[in-house]
């Protein structure tokens, strides 16, 4: 019997790994892959989270981080509004920092098992028994899923939002290229989005968002960022343009911005697996390091009481996470809809260029506050 499991190494359960196991507990963690490796992501996080990290001493000093400050959006056919970030953030790629993390949490005492995945989770006598692809079972009395966007985790829970079929897909590339380390970039396309920002090493980060109705329509990936993606004079340029540093894209399917629950059948969600943002209303590597010290804070104080109850750890939670994060969600499902449509995102990109209001309202949506 242990004190935590958690599924998934990302930033929410290595976050949480790390917290918890610096607090005494005994946390063991998931990750069905081996560090470090790459994750379909923008790789740009907002200074909201860098007082929180340093306080932990988590932040990277001694790597050097591009610092952001500005922000460029297009509608489909490639006319822009310059922003500021009054806030700002860094970019880093998730193959460093999750390696970073992962090195942290392992010094704290975390166990760590690689390449294995959790197959079924289920209570028993008020703990959990949770079923590993290799055929061993690990009791615990808490469970914090933070498996991510999807995970056959999802199907065995039984949660709602994996039933229905997303029509997305992303796609991700590391590059050398000419861009503005400072800036950070959302260009439109027909039925998607397209990112890029700097990163650690001088490289850039591209990862992009489109409805598979543009991939049906054309052969492959390469023939859809031509014919489709291309289509917006930005894009175009940077496809052209960069040295790629991958032989093939990162490339996942069904990303969904449904509605999730906090908990699950008793499962902590944190993360990602508790609700994903949309590109425009991020900060997805900020919300997941967030919603990690808030689980990590209630579950140390729970387990320290006389008596542990775990209504109460799952209802407070479940209380803090949309006191912070409903709303930002439910602002991102409802702009996802027009984004990647042309007359919706030639009108918003018209009215944040005419009013101030308008512009810092977008940027309000994109940061969060430092915590």
């Amino acid at each position: 019997m242990i004190d935590v499991l958690i599924i998934g190494g990302g930033l929410a359960g290595l976050t949480n790994a790390l917290l918890l196991s610096r607090a005494g507990l005994t946390v063991s963690l998931i990750e069905k892959k081996r560090y470090p490796f790459h994750r379909v992501c923008g790789e740009y996080i907002s200074n909201e989270v860098v007082p929180f990290l340093k306080s932990i001493d988590a932040y990277p000093e001694n790597q050097e981080l591009p610092s952001i400050n500005k922000f460029i959006l297009s509608d489909t056919y490639g006319n822009t509004v310059n922003l500021r970030l009054p806030l700002g953030g860094f970019g880093v790629s998730r193959y460093f920092f999750d390696n970073y993390l992962f090195e942290k949490a392992q010094k704290a005492g975390c166990t760590i098992f690689q390449g294995l995945q959790v197959i079924t989770v289920s209570m028993v006598d008020d703990c959990f028994e949770s079923e590993l692809s290799n055929g061993t079972t690990i009791k615990s009395k808490i469970v914090i899923g933070a498996h991510g966007k999807r995970s056959r985790i999802d199907k065995s829970l039984k949660r709602a939002f994996i039933e229905k079929r997303s029509p997305y897909i992303g796609v991700k590339y590391h590059v050398k290229t000419n861009f503005p380390a400072e800036t950070v970039a959302l260009y439109n396309f027909k039925k998607g989005y397209f990112g890029i920002n700097s990163i650690e090493n001088g490289r850039f980060n591209i990862c992009y968002l489109s409805h598979r109705d543009n991939l049906s329509h054309t052969s492959d990936i390469q023939t859809m960022e031509r014919e489709i993606l291309g289509q917006n004079p930005h894009i175009k340029t940077i496809l052209e343009q960069s040295e790629f540093l991958q032989e093939k894209p990162l490339v996942i399917n069904e990303i969904s911005f449904s509605a999730k629950k906090a908990v699950e059948n008793h499962v902590l969600m944190a993360g990602d697996a508790a609700g994903m943002i949309t590109p425009l209303c991020g900060n997805g590597m900020a919300m997941a390091i967030h919603s990690a010290k808030i689980l990590s804070g209630l579950i140390i104080f729970h387990l320290g009481q006389k008596k542990f109850n775990r209504s109460d750890l799952e209802n407070e939670y479940e209380t803090y996470w949309n006191n912070i994060f409903k709303r930002r969600l439910q602002f991102g499902r409802m702009t996802q809809k027009f984004f990647g449509q042309r007359a919706a995102s030639t009108f918003t990109v018209a009215l944040a260029k005419n009013s101030k209001l308008i512009a810092d309202f977008i940027i309000r949506q994109s940061h969060g506050a430092p915590f």
